[in-house]
């Protein structure tokens, strides 16, 4: 066996680069008080860079998807029967109603040419609503959830007096899909009773109808016996279809996620409370000293939790011995160095 390395100081080419020496989180735990607020400005930039850049690449893209669409079925609109209204508007309103799959049959694909642009034209739809449109609702969701937080520990801060960076932190980690759940239950429903609102008053739909219209809306059903047949009835139906139909579908994938997310947190909680038997013991320790050492223990846990297998622990040891030069057994600043002249 190779002989461990000399610790040097702190320039000193020997110093271990993985220490077993605790780190100091003491400073994240202070409070916040009310003039240090921007303390969590760096947090909310780390959050929601990444989602405006994905978001604007989707609005991008949404925006040619509908542009050429559009652009097609006004060239063809006299191929297209139905009740209408304005061509252009007509064009972006039956693109919509055929993305989502409403389809409610106000306007149909007449001739063949129609139709087979049509049907390309919902695929490469449903294709974009499911893969590309959810991270433009998950970005809003994600926006108002940090809102939703600030908010929560705003109050708790002029009623307690403090509150730390670092417990707002842990608190959107830890919460994160159940305060998207409530983020996008919230704006379902306001989409709802803004639908409902405005079919009444502009569509002249009695409550029932427009609820029912709004219903087999967002679900696309789309019967066709209700739709919007004004031009500004329209107007709002381009908007107000695409960001219902996938904030519903937003509002089950976070419930689905929430159920599962609780049945996984029981079962850690069980694989972290049961008592530890012999057996254990003998199967966590992985290089058979007879010692289990606090990684050995914390490898075996989370393999029984299922959060890694023997197949990420091979690739890992295998990358610790690819950067292990020496073959020392510990990773410093000298293999770094030896890996750079050999490169």
């Amino acid at each position: 066996m190779a002989a461990h390395k000399n610790n040097d100081d702190a320039t000193g080419s020997g110093q271990p680069l993985l220490s077993s020496k605790p780190v100091d989180y003491s400073n994240l735990n202070e409070p916040m008080e009310q003039n240090d607020k921007k303390s969590l400005l760096p947090l909310e930039s780390a959050l929601m860079s990444q989602e405006e850049i994905r978001f604007r690449q989707v609005l991008l893209l949404l925006v040619g998807y509908l542009g050429v669409g559009a652009l097609c079925f006004f060239l063809i609109r006299h191929q297209i029967k139905g009740e209408k209204t304005n061509g252009v508007l007509d064009s972006i309103y039956f693109c919509i109603v055929t993305m989502t799959t409403v389809g409610y049959g106000d306007l149909v694909p007449h001739s063949t040419l129609a139709k087979l642009l049509a049907c390309v034209y919902v695929f490469s739809g449903m294709a974009l609503v499911g893969l590309i449109l959810g991270k433009a609702a998950d970005y809003l969701v994600e926006k108002q959830q940090l809102l939703l937080v600030k908010a929560m520990y705003n109050y708790e801060n002029a009623s307690a007096g403090s509150v730390s960076a670092a417990e707002v932190l842990k608190d959107v980690e830890t919460h994160k899909v159940k305060y998207k759940l409530v983020t996008a239950t919230f704006i379902l429903l306001v989409l709802i009773i803004a639908g409902i609102v405005f079919l009444s008053v502009v569509e002249d739909l009695k409550f029932v109808d427009a609820l029912y219209c709004v219903c087999s809306t967002i679900t696309t059903l789309g019967y066709g016996d209700m739709s919007f047949s004004t031009r500004g009835g329209r107007f709002f139906a381009v908007f107000w279809i695409l960001s219902g139909t996938i904030c519903l579908a937003q509002f089950f994938l976070y419930l689905t996620e929430l159920y599962t997310q609780s049945r996984q947190n029981s079962f850690v909680k069980w694989v972290l409370t049961r008592q530890l038997t012999f057996s254990d013991l003998e199967a966590a320790d992985l290089d058979h000293d007879k010692l289990v050492s606090v990684a050995e223990f914390v490898i075996y846990k989370l393999k029984e939790m299922g959060k890694i297998n023997e197949e990420d622990i091979s690739v890992l040891m295998e990358r610790f011995r690819t950067l292990d030069a020496d073959q020392s057994g510990n990773l410093t600043t000298a293999d770094i160095m030896l890996l750079q002249q050999s490169s």
